[in-house]
């Protein structure tokens, strides 16, 4: 049975545990999660000893986990038999140790909970073993988050820890931090670790304990492009130059294309209302006047051509046509034709 895993975790929580778990994929966050809590919550503390057992892949080949998985517990109503970087099982790829595992799925030790922790791959789904696994064991499949799933994962996360957290709060740690779900909730998790239940995170917040800073960051350089404020830009550009390593072009310039595509449809939107422009272009109803405004500043033919632009610094950052120019001048070069 294949479930979320939020909804493997509320189980667990709830105290109900599966006779086998199969964490598979490459987002390890997950995998981490659930594993971590079997491992220091399934049994008391007096029972670990003689009732857990800790598997490494590449140390061990299928039927040591086998056999380990069929003992009985000793003084306790269970066991936990878990193997880490299960997908380094030395035969776990091979036809007898796939055989093996489907042989314990069809009869698996109740009093066992038996966890393979597979990260950063998956078992070939046209195998025999897949198709047990899915029927016959609690499945995750796990996958990388996409930078526009980010967002929502972030209020989710936070609402979670049972705080709020503002749109601009959200855009900064998904632009900084990216896809890393683990770096992501620690860094959340160092700030709400000072906030009282129901209390918002804001952009001070997020300086104050993550570091990033809230008057020179990307947001602020595309508030500053969206308004033609020259000497704001400027200021936040020679900043960003001033330390290129810690301030990549890349990430601003894919920042910056969402944006002016954003702009492109708030041009070409036959519902002009800010109802009808949030839905259009991806945002809340409330973020929709600074669109508005900047549309006013950059007529549709202008926007086409900073996309354009884009494009072309995209490509010389990658080395493209860069000649000499080094990222900072790249950078500089780009806000200037984005403005003029």
């Amino acid at each position: 049975m294949s479930l979320h895993p939020d909804q493997v975790l509320s189980d667990l929580k709830a105290g109900k545990y599966a006779p086998v778990y199969f964490l598979q994929g490459d987002e390890s966050f997950y995998i981490d999660q659930i594993s971590d809590f079997i491992e220091q919550n399934c049994l008391q503390e007096a029972e670990k000893g003689f009732n857990q057992t800790i598997m490494y892949g590449k140390d061990v080949v299928m039927s040591q986990v086998i056999t380990n998985a069929r003992r009985f517990p000793m003084m306790a109503e269970r066991q936990v038999v878990m193997v880490k970087e299960a997908k380094d099982i030395q035969d776990i790829g091979k036809e007898e140790g796939q055989k093996l595992l489907m042989d314990y799925l069809d009869n698996p030790v109740p009093s066992t909970v038996l966890v393979f922790a597979h990260k950063h791959k998956k078992v070939d789904g046209r195998k025999p073993l897949s198709k047990a696994l899915a029927k016959k064991a609690l499945l995750v499949n796990t996958a990388k988050l996409r930078d526009y799933e980010l967002p929502k994962w972030i209020e989710a996360y936070v609402a979670g820890k049972g705080l709020r957290i503002n749109y601009q709060s959200v855009q900064l740690l998904a632009e900084y931090i990216g896809t890393n779900l683990e770096r992501l909730s620690n860094e959340i998790s160092k700030v709400a670790i000072n906030l009282k239940d129901g209390e918002e995170i804001n952009e001070a917040l997020i300086q104050k304990y993550v570091g990033i800073n809230k008057d020179y960051n990307v947001f602020e350089l595309q508030k500053a492009i969206s308004e033609r404020n020259v000497l704001k830009a400027g200021k936040i550009v020679n900043y960003f130059s001033a330390n290129i390593r810690a301030h990549s072009i890349i990430p601003m310039i894919a920042l910056l294309y969402g944006y002016y595509t954003k702009l492109l449809k708030v041009h070409s939107a036959k519902d002009k209302s800010d109802s009808g422009l949030a839905r259009a272009i991806g945002v809340p109803p409330f973020v929709v006047k600074e669109y508005k405004m900047a549309a006013s500043h950059y007529a549709m033919t202008k926007v086409i051509q900073n996309i354009k632009h884009l494009h072309q610094a995209d490509l010389r950052s990658k080395g493209v046509n860069a000649g000499a120019m080094k990222e900072e001048e790249i950078l500089k070069e780009l806000v200037f034709k984005l403005m003029h």
